[in-house]
């Protein structure tokens, strides 16, 4: 006993001393913790490691970037954005790196504002600090600084500094570079979610950046202002027409969000294409005692009854190109556009493009899918042709099987359902038991729609009972169950053979389906219907709910109809029921009782209980889940969620009435005419000066008449083909609104300073003309830009005779080109501005002055200044060289070889054509007859004008032909087949970057002037190691020209050289510089706006300039 008292004793006293060690502990507020394992040690341990790591990197950063060389900065900038591309946190570094944000260094400028464009929302307060700093980076001469800047304002969320930024926006929306003004449209999202009252002067804006006719800002542009004002559908009137001309241009995001703005545009401003039967007139029968003359009839007046607006033709012709982009997000847009706006006849062509769709990942697949189900169910034939492309592959997932088995049932019909069942018979045995599943309510709803195959899809499903699956068996069940609603012959057996099944089914759905089918039709089977619910007795109390529910139904009806043998049975289930822990059972089991067995309190409508629970039934739609998508817009996440989303614009009604058209009208084009007929006023008002004899005077004047008599004819004619094909738009189109109009309006200035220099020297110009015939008013008609820019030029240099013969030696280059011209076909006619919409003049107009033009006119020219323009000259080939590229081997041609060289001389088939001039060759011993193009295989835009077929070549003989080929200004092949009689040869014709140029000339000035309008982004260059024996002018010339067709500028250094062309195709001017340094290097300059042109030119010039 003292043992135990003393072991009592010294226990209680461990337990005091560990109690007292506790509550200090708490008092310390310190936590006992059991010893880490081994697992959680190296955790720690690795963690701690990282830490230190990390403390020790940033620690070198930090004097990096605080070290004086800018090599060891820019090198700490590099590893900083190393960090964060793979998702590493360097947000301590934030001091450090602000510190750098006035560096001189561009280099290290630019990756300071990638970190602070990535940091300045989390680390607001100090990036406040360097708010004077970004402002005077707007002012930076290089745009990359000047949009990073913006950006990072942009990004400093902070209300304070919202006046700081609207005038930013504000000024970076008239920037000279258009990626900043780009910047400037995403920064007005920003500033509109800080701040949303600024969204009147935000709007200002927008109306400006509106107005661009850069590709580079309309997406921008149009995002903003979907994002804040989507209802000035007033705002997007003057632009409608430019932007749908520039829709091809614009990057692949920005097409997208001015696509869906356009969609919603023209349901608000064009009446309905669809025609009076609704949107499945096109696929609907005619009515069953209606004629085929009423038929006739009745389309004939719907037809004639529409007639499309241009602006609407103009909309879906821009974007059909698009179902080809490579982006899917654009094809859908451009999908869901023809669905929603594109009449039914033609909305069928998308239908190919979807279906390209579907090679692509899943998740494209799925939305594309998911917008094919919902246009599936109302127009079938747009993908019938298809059917096969929605077959089910073994390694779709199962959200792939199921919208691809919905398109199919939706698809299905009386010709192809046979072939389809089969498929469903394939894809019951399924191991994904959900798509099993919804592949036999797939046989369910096809058995519904289509009644000759119902008897079968019925054997079909009952065949599926014996399936050991029983997911298969229960949902079969259930179909089965709504399929003999719709039924009114008997189905007793199939009743019997379900009954059966409740013994081994354990589904609770398909358990209540055969109850409720038992009891629906239970005097079809009096025999089973009391067994059945005798075995349901026993187990009602282990049901579910929902098998509760259609026992109690089961026993009320066989109460009503045969109570004789259930009545017992029927009162015992009430008893069970009424003490049931389900209150809707408990609920379910007191009404039946009422209305089933009389009593006292039973009211009348106790005597009408047969006739409410026995009622016949009406049968269950088996309806597509996606036919209640169809109110939402295609494309959209309300489409695929099926419920509205935030931020979701839906599409109006179309009008009853087309708004008026006039408002699309742009003004400047209306003003620019009315300048054109002051100026042929001016012309005609002139008092005559005797320039020519009488007779000659009289035969000018009746030929500017006949001529002005044909122009105005060929304008009519011009106007009735736009008419007739809904092409064009109305007079004042939008055509001259892409970017082709600020070329043009180029082109044009030059004219127009040619002219009013001619005026100058018109004294001299008596002289000249009189003795030169060839620069008259009457042959001047049909010349072409390039004489009259020779000419100008002449008029000017008239100093000396020698600079006369000089002149004229100049134009007969142009004359020769008059005359090729002549002899093929009418002359193209050449206007003062050449415009699209301008009325073509047919002879130089001279002017007294040059204060003709109001001043209203001269604002709506866009500010061109008549004297500052360049005069370009198109000039013949510096060299022309002879190198031919093998089109087609003699082997693999059978015999016939071809080879093909480019000429340089501009193209008799087209003016935006490149000359190919084609040898074939006969090697063999026997005569190749009917050689000819076949099947040709263009890219996107890319126009080809074939050779004539030749009857026969001879063994032994060579022929030369030619062909012209537009190649958009783009290096891709245009691929044909070269046939003969017997053959067929696949051949293709990839142009060297210097074949697409054509060479132009202008003085030195001229030459730095437009350089200056093309730098910034349009500016490309490189340093290249000379070689000796290069460095010459006359070899630099060769090398040059060898590579590409440029013409030569005149330079003033010795030690810079200049060359001048444009692209055939658009005509953008490419000038090319050689600027020859000490120590055997030269600069390579390439000003173009066609960036990826000049990328390419600069690559080829690189290494021939360097080689010996």
């Amino acid at each position: 006993m003292e043992n135990e008292s003393s072991l009592l004793d010294k226990i209680s006293g461990a337990a005091f001393s560990v109690k007292h060690i506790l509550e200090k502990a708490e008092t310390l507020q310190v936590t006992l913790k059991p010893e880490p394992s081994i697992e959680e040690s190296r955790i720690c341990s690795t963690s701690a490691e990282q830490c230190e790591e990390n403390c020790a990197l940033n620690e070198d950063l930090k004097q990096m970037l605080e070290s004086s060389k800018d090599s060891s900065k820019l090198d700490a900038m590099k590893r900083i954005v190393g960090l964060i591309a793979r998702g590493k946190n360097a947000s301590e570094l934030f001091p450090a790196v602000v510190k750098n944000v006035a560096s001189k260094n561009i280099e290290i400028k630019k990756l300071v504002y990638v970190y602070l464009m990535r940091y300045a929302e989390e680390q607001q307060d100090l990036a406040l600090l360097s708010i004077s700093t970004f402002q005077r980076a707007l002012k930076d001469p290089n745009q990359l600084i000047r949009a990073s800047a913006l950006r990072v304002l942009s990004s400093i969320r902070v209300p304070i500094i919202v006046p700081i930024m609207m005038l930013a926006i504000k000024e970076a929306s008239a920037d000279l570079s258009p990626y900043v003004r780009k910047n400037a449209a995403h920064a007005i999202q920003k500033l509109y979610s800080l701040d949303p009252e600024q969204k009147e002067m935000l709007i200002e804006v927008i109306e400006k950046l509106l107005k661009d006719k850069s590709t580079l800002v309309a997406g921008s542009v149009v995002m903003a202002f979907e994002e804040v004002c989507p209802d000035r559908i007033d705002l997007i009137h003057k632009n409608y027409r430019k932007l749908c001309n520039l829709l091809i241009d614009v990057e692949e995001w920005g097409q997208v969000v001015i696509i869906h703005m356009l969609t919603r545009y023209a349901r608000t401003q064009f009446v309905s294409p669809w025609k009076e039967g609704g949107v499945h007139e096109e696929y609907s029968e005619k009515n069953f005692y209606e004629s085929d003359d009423e038929q006739h009839k009745k389309n004939q007046k719907v037809n004639n009854s529409y007639s499309m607006d241009p602006d609407h033709r103009l909309l879906i012709r821009n974007t059909k190109p698009l179902l080809q982009s490579r982006n899917a997000a654009v094809v859908m847009a451009v999908a869901q556009l023809y669905w929603h706006v594109a009449p039914i006849s033609e909305a069928g062509i998308v239908a190919k493009s979807l279906v390209r769709l579907l090679r692509s990942n899943r998740e494209v697949q799925y939305i594309v899918l998911q917008n094919i189900a919902t246009m599936s169910i109302q127009r079938k034939g747009m993908f019938e042709p298809y059917l096969k492309s929605f077959y089910v592959r073994s390694t779709d997932p199962t959200m792939i099987k199921t919208l691809k088995l919905e398109i199919l049932t939706s698809l299905a019909n009386e010709a192809n359902i046979s072939t389809l069942l089969r498929e469903f018979q394939t894809y019951v045995k399924s191991q994904d038991k959900q798509f099993a599943a919804a592949t036999i309510q797939a046989i369910g709803r096809c058995a519904t729609n289509i009644s000759e195959v119902t008897d079968t899809c019925l054997n079909g499903l009952v065949c599926l009972l014996s399936n050991r699956d029983e997911i298969v068996v229960a949902e079969s069940v259930v179909v089965i169950k709504k399929l003999l609603q719709t039924q009114q012959a008997h189905h007793g057996e199939i009743i019997k053979r379900m009954a059966k099944l409740l013994d081994s089914i354990t589904v609770p759905v398909a358990r209540a389906s055969i109850l409720w089918l038992t009891g629906e039709y239970c005097e079809r089977v009096p025999k089973i219907a009391p067994d059945v619910l005798r075995k349901m007795a026993k187990s009602f109390t282990a049901e579910d709910d929902l098998v509760k529910l259609q026992i109690l139904n089961l026993g009320a009806k066989l109460y009503l109809t045969n109570s004789k043998q259930t009545k017992l049975l029927t009162q015992y289930i009430l008893n069970l029921g009424k003490y049931d822990q389900s209150y809707d059972i408990r609920d379910r089991t007191r009404f039946i009782r009422q209305l089933i067995v009389p009593n006292e309190k039973s009211g009348a409508l106790s005597k009408y209980a047969k006739k409410i629970f026995l009622a016949q039934k009406p049968a269950p739609l088996l309806e597509s889940p996606f036919k209640d998508r169809e109110h939402f817009q295609l494309g959209t996440l309300s489409h695929t969620l099926n419920m509205k989303a935030n931020g979701y614009l839906e599409l109006s009604n179309w009008p009853e009435i087309a708004p008026d058209p006039s408002v699309r009208n742009v003004e400047v084009i209306e003003s620019t005419k009315a300048w054109t007929s002051i100026l042929g006023k001016a012309k005609k008002e002139k008092p005559a000066e005797k320039f020519y004899s009488e007779s000659e005077e009289e035969s000018d004047d009746s030929s500017s008449n006949s001529n002005s008599e044909s122009e105005s004819g060929s304008e009519q004619e011009k106007k009735e083909v736009g008419e007739s094909s809904s092409v064009d738009s109305s007079e004042s189109s939008s055509s001259d609104e892409s970017d082709r109009e600020s070329k043009s309006k180029r082109g044009s200035t030059r004219e127009r300073t040619a002219v009013i220099k001619s005026d100058d020297s018109e004294d001299t110009e008596e002289k000249k003309v009189k003795s030169k015939k060839a620069l008259s008013p009457s042959n001047s008609e049909s010349s072409s830009d390039v004489e009259s820019s020779s000419n100008s030029s002449s008029q000017t240099d008239s100093e000396s005779d020698s600079e006369l013969r000089k002149s004229t030696s100049a134009s007969l280059p142009a004359k020769k080109e008059e005359n090729m011209l002549q002899k093929r076909g009418p002359p193209k006619d050449v206007s003062l501005l050449d415009l699209d919409d301008f009325n073509p003049v047919s002879a130089p107009i001279t002017l007294s002055n040059v204060t003709v033009l109001c001043p209203t006119s001269a604002a709506d020219l866009e500010g061109l200044s008549l004297s500052s323009s360049s005069i370009i000259n198109m000039s013949t080939p510096v060299f022309v060289p002879m190198k031919t590229h093998e089109l087609l081997h003699r082997m693999s041609g059978k015999g016939l070889a071809a080879h093909y060289h480019f000429s340089r001389q501009p193209c008799i088939y087209g003016d935006k054509m490149v000359s190919v001039q084609v040898t074939l060759s006969n090697t063999t011993e026997q005569k190749i007859e009917n050689i000819h193009v076949g099947e040709k295989r263009l890219p996107s835009d890319v126009r080809m004008h074939m050779f004539n077929t030749i009857e026969s070549l001879e063994p032994g003989e060579s022929i030369t032909t030619s062909m012209g080929i537009d190649f958009c200004d783009s290096t891709q092949a245009a691929n044909f087949q070269l046939c003969t009689k017997d053959d067929q040869f696949s051949v293709n014709i990839q142009p060297p970057v210097g074949e697409l140029l054509l060479p132009v000339t202008m003085s030195e000035k001229d030459f730095e002037r437009e350089k200056g309008r093309l730098t910034g982004m349009n500016e490309t260059s490189t340093t290249v190691t000379v070689a000796p024996q290069n460095s010459t002018r006359v070899v630099i010339l060769q090398k040059m020209a060898n590579i590409a067709n440029l013409g030569v500028v005149p330079s003033g250094e010795d030690n810079i050289h200049r060359f001048a062309a444009k692209t055939v195709h658009s005509g953008s001017l490419m000038l090319v510089t050689v600027e020859l340094k000490e120590g055997s290097t030269a600069r390579l300059i390439i000003n173009t706006e066609k960036t990826v042109i000049g990328s390419i030119l600069l690559r080829e010039l690189k290494p021939v300039l360097s080689q010996g």
